[in-house]
This record gives structure tokens, C-alpha cells and sequence, in this order.
């Protein structure tokens, strides 16, 4: 079984990038060199595309390999296969770790469980059931990529064939 998906390297100071290349070759198993690119968005930070084909769960690995390093913004995609669901991870230095199952086109998909605490947690607290589900939809994540997504338009992209 084999499972496909996207690294984007939003943000990372160039000391990060070999240790960045290197991280990713432990998790797929083969050499990994990726095109670093200036950031706009963040001077002195560089940025990556790779992507890649491994086994299912690559994603969440790759997430976890760099999730180490707190200086750097990225996100680790990976289309749903059988028996699995698409998931996507993404980080930042200030928010951290955000994890979502995704839909087909990558749109954030939240359970019926999650659903129903939002809105108990809405009622009990007296929060507002949007908030709840901006939390549940990472849009802060969002909100905080974003400039650096779109400066990443036209950025080269690699294709990496995980062995095993």
C-alpha cells in the first residue's frame, strides 16, 4: 500500500535546511536534496517543496521528525489511500502542532464527536460556538501561513519516491 502527499517548508533560517533534508531522508528511507528558495515573506529564511510516496503515515513521521525544531513553519500533507483518511499537519513557532483529516480537495474535515463537544463546550461556557469551530478548523493556523504560502507561488517542486 502506498500513500502520496505534499512537504511544504514554509519558513526555515538556512542553518535548518541540511538538518531539514536530513530529518526527511530518515523518515523516507532515500537521500533527500530539496531546492531552497528565499522566503519574501520572512528575510533570511529559505523555503521547500517536496513531494513525495511512502508508506501511509509518512505524513505524521515527517511531522513529527521536524516538529523538533521550533523555528520553522511547515506543513506535511497526505491524500487519503485505503483504509486511511487524508490528513494534514501544520506548524508554527508560536501556535505549534495543528492536525486535521482532510476531504479529497484538502478541505479540513471534523468528526460528529468533535462537532457535539464544540457545541457542549459552547453551551457550557458560554463561548461562541464560531470560536469552537475556528479552533476545530485550525484557522489560526491558517491565518498565520498564509503570507507565506502565497509567497511561495512558482516555487520549484521535487517528486520523492519513498524504497520499502
Amino acid at each position: 500500500m502506498s500513500a502520496r502527499g505534499v512537504l511544504y517548508v514554509h519558513s526555515a533560517p538556512a542553518a535548518l535546511c541540511p538538518h531539514i533534508e536530513w530529518a526527511v531522508a530518515g523518515v523516507v528511507g532515500v537521500p533527500v536534496k530539496l531546492d531552497w528558495v528565499a522566503q519574501p515573506a520572512a528575510p533570511g529564511h529559505h523555503r521547500a517543496e517536496l513531494n513525495w510516496q511512502g508508506k501511509p503515515g509518512t505524513a505524521g513521521a515527517v511531522a513529527s521528525a521536524l516538529n523538533a525544531w521550533q523555528r520553522l513553519r511547515f506543513e506535511v500533507t497526505e491524500e487519503a489511500s485505503p483504509g486511511c483518511d487524508g490528513v494534514r499537519y501544520s506548524y508554527t513557532p508560536a501556535l505549534g502542532v495543528f492536525t486535521a483529516i482532510t476531504s479529497a480537495v484538502g478541505e479540513v474535515l471534523v468528526s460528529e464527536g468533535r462537532l457535539r463537544a464544540a457545541m457542549e463546550n459552547a453551551a457550557a461556557d458560554g463561548a461562541d460556538l464560531a470560536t469552537e469551530l475556528d479552533r476545530l478548523t485550525g484557522r489560526a493556523w491558517d491565518e498565520e501561513l498564509e503570507p507565506f504560502r502565497y509567497a511561495g507561488d512558482g516555487a520549484p517542486v521535487r517528486w520523492l519516491h519513498a524504497v520499502g
